[in-house]
């Protein structure tokens, strides 16, 4: 499912228009990255939890050369879903 699909879902699971539905989502995604980028974690009760981690610098290998590299620390999203999703994904 991509974007547009969702929103429109989301429109007419709520009665609101396409319009309505696209920026009430795109608030929500546009907290959900402020928060991120606060280092704050974001829990969806049921659905799950988003955190930033922090990946350390490491030592990979180029796959054309095998020549040995090292990749930067960075940061990154991770996330762990709920108890519900879990279960509703293992039926």
């Amino acid at each position: 499912m991509r974007k547009p699909e969702l929103v429109a879902a989301i429109a007419e699971k709520t009665d609101i228009s396409k319009e309505q539905a696209g920026r009430v989502l795109n608030a929500i995604l546009q907290e959900v990255t402020a928060a991120l980028s606060n280092n704050d974690t974001v829990t969806l009760v049921g659905f799950g939890s988003f955190a930033q981690r922090h990946r350390g610098a490491r030592t990979g290998k180029n796959p054309q050369t095998g020549e040995a590299l090292t990749i930067k620390a960075s940061n990154t999203v991770a996330f762990k879903p709920g108890k519900q999703l879990k279960e509703a994904v293992s039926l």
